[in-house]
């Protein structure tokens, strides 16, 4: 019989040797972990892409002066639609005309100057021919007439110019459009170049993107192309490439790429929000996967995924395969290269596992 003060003893020796026997079983258990899949599936060859624009009118224009002054015309309105020669803002000209009347004076002078020279030139002719005048006398008289009709194309021209300063001070469309801005008020002292209105002329409607230098390679003006409005749900529109950057930006590196409308609408309208979406096409035609990003790991050998290959029994083994990566979407992260249809990629306990490691399946 055992003594009672023993019993205690013998029982802690007995779960101490239970819990050794025991020890396998339980890191087999710890070494399960669970882990979360996603199904590979085919997004066939072509991806689309959206990017984030404004539209605008494919023939806008910001009108200014030639020359400076003080604006004493201004007839139009944002909205208004401005016939071909119809007035858009008028300068004072009166410097202008005084400048042209003075330039009209000055050819006259000219004039009656080259009239005298020519006159002292003939004369001086006669004389050289009849012997009572020198050589040298003949050949002042020669340079004072061709000085003198220089004198007066020079004069001619800054008629010229001062007339078309003038003609300046009036800005005229030269198309029917819409005034879609205007940036100066009326009596408002302006320089030359500075902008007084802005303008679109024709229905054509176009929308400027900037494209990731990733892409830009792969753009075309043949590239399948939509643009959707946030002021036009529901609504897509068929665009065609008209323009493809070749310097990227200096604040991103992307590319400036313009889309145009193929077709009119009367709802678009410039400065509207737009999404324009291309659709590419893979390289090589292969098909492309889209993953979720958590499954993707990086290490000093490259970036890889873990795939599971179920057992039967609720536990599957897991490899490393070696993906090339595409773009990073809204759905998760293309891969290019290193998946099939229907392996299962693990995409929630990445960090806890390593290749050929055994674990459990939801």
């Amino acid at each position: 019989m055992i003594p009672p003060l023993r019993l205690p003893g013998i029982l802690l020796a007995g779960l101490l040797l239970s819990a050794c026997g025991g020890s396998d079983d339980l890191a087999a258990v710890e070494q399960l972990r669970p882990v979360r899949v996603f199904t590979v599936t085919d997004n066939g060859e072509i991806r689309q892409r959206t990017f984030s624009g404004i539209s605008q009118s494919a023939q806008e224009s910001r009108l200014s002066f030639k020359v400076g002054g003080n604006i004493v015309e201004l007839p139009i309105q944002v909205g208004d639609q401005i016939s071909p020669g119809e007035l858009i803002a008028r300068l004072d000209a009166s410097s202008f005309e005084l400048e042209a009347e003075q330039a009209r004076a000055n050819l006259i002078q000219a004039q009656a100057n080259q009239r005298n020279a020519r006159a002292n030139y003939d004369r001086a002719k006669n004389l050289y021919e009849n012997a009572n005048a020198s050589r040298n006398d003949l050949d002042t008289a020669r340079a004072g007439a061709e000085s003198a009709e220089a004198e007066v194309k020079a004069a001619q021209k800054a008629l010229e110019i001062a007339e078309l300063n003038r003609s300046y001070t009036r800005l005229n469309a030269n198309a029917a459009c819409a005034v879609a801005s205007v940036a100066v008020e009326l009596n408002e002292n302006v320089k030359s170049g500075e902008e007084i209105a802005k303008v679109n002329c024709g229905a054509d409607i176009e929308v400027a993107v900037g494209v990731p230098e990733g892409l830009i390679a792969q753009m075309n003006r043949q590239i399948p192309t939509m643009v959707r409005f946030n002021a036009i749900p529901g609504t897509p529109f068929a665009a065609a490439v008209t323009e493809i950057g070749v310097a990227g930006s200096s604040s991103a590196a992307t590319f400036p790429v313009v889309v145009q409308l193929t077709e009119a609408d009367p709802r678009m309208r410039p400065n509207m929000a737009a999404q324009v979406t291309f659709e590419f096409i893979n390289r090589e035609g292969a098909a492309i996967h889209v993953v979720p990003a958590s499954a993707v790991v990086n290490d000093q050998n490259g970036r890889f995924v873990y795939l599971a290959e179920p057992a039967g029994d609720g536990t599957a083994t897991v490899t490393r395969h070696d993906v090339e990566l595409g773009e990073l979407t809204e759905n998760g992260i293309e891969i290019f290269a290193g998946l099939e249809d229907g392996d299962l990629v693990v995409t929630a306990g990445v960090s806890a596992i390593r290749d050929q490691q055994t674990v459990l399946l939801p």
